[in-house]
């Protein structure tokens, strides 16, 4: 049996394993994915000790992204990103980062292309700078707004090695709305327990705007509530979370998994 993980602190929340098992299961293949809990302090230790083990490969969660850059050898974009979610250990350990990936393949499963769109991305954390550095990569037009100005600004300083990018505060949100194609919320506004909060309202948007919540418990966040009320599209975080997972699999397997199987397994986790 060849085993998978995730590894963070905390970790008991993740839906990875359901995800991931269900695949195996469906697929006949003899693995399993567990979570462990590993410090920051213990993450070297628990990184060799899985390669040792002959783990086919780990997602790494909160808090220990930023940290396995010094272990693993990282791919360029995840370097880029500053963060690791995803360790192969094939060949030696090395670390990539899919939340990107992930985001972009939940916006592309609806169809939405991205080159060339205008991007108002709300929030400037480690999955906002992820989806920032994907979506420029592939020539959005992407503005990040933050409450804090100076933390947008220091993240469109990376960005703008390899796309456009541009930074703003939350006072001018509705120009910049009317102004957009897609808006992604990348905070963790919304999220249960505090159901009833969201930054942009259905007075302020579109009927051509997209609106994508990475937020996915509760599935359909108030945010969402508001677009839908505004006649826009909407994506739910859920498709962030099943892609990343996705493209995980992929490296460590070189298999396509089934996607529907992946969402199944995780939307009825959430309900």
């Amino acid at each position: 049996m060849k085993l998978f993980g995730v590894l963070g602190d905390p970790v008991s929340h993740s839906l990875s394993p359901v995800m991931h098992n269900a695949v195996f299961k469906a697929l006949g293949m003899d693995c399993e994915y567990h979570a462990f809990r590993v410090s920051t302090e213990n993450l070297e230790k628990a990184l060799y000790g899985a390669s040792v083990l002959g783990f086919g490969g780990l997602n790494l969660t909160i808090p220990l992204k930023e940290k396995a850059l010094d272990i693993v050898k990282p791919t360029e974009l995840a370097r880029q990103i500053g963060a690791v979610n995803t360790v192969d250990l094939k060949e030696g350990m090395v670390g990539y980062n899919t939340d990107g990936i992930g985001a972009k393949m939940a916006l592309a499963r609806r169809g939405i292309e991205i080159k060339g769109k205008n991007v108002l991305l709300l929030g400037a954390g480690g999955a906002a700078r992820a989806i920032a550095f994907e979506l420029a990569k592939d020539g959005a037009k992407v503005t990040i707004a933050n409450r804090t100005i100076d933390r947008a600004e220091a993240l469109v300083k990376d960005v703008i090695k390899i796309g456009k990018a541009k930074a703003s505060g939350f006072e001018d949100l509705k120009d910049l709305i009317s102004d957009s194609d897609i808006l992604i919320n990348s905070t963790s506004v919304g999220m249960y327990p505090k159901i009833s909060e969201t930054i942009v309202t259905s007075e302020m948007m579109h009927k051509d705007l997209v609106v994508f919540d990475i937020v996915y418990n509760p599935q359909n966040t108030l945010l969402l509530k508001e677009a839908k009320k505004a006649g826009a599209t909407t994506i739910d975080g859920v498709m962030m979370l099943v892609f990343q997972g996705v493209e995980s699999f992929k490296i460590w397997t070189e298999r396509m998994p089934p996607v529907d199987i992946m969402e199944k397994a995780v939307r009825e986790k959430l309900a």
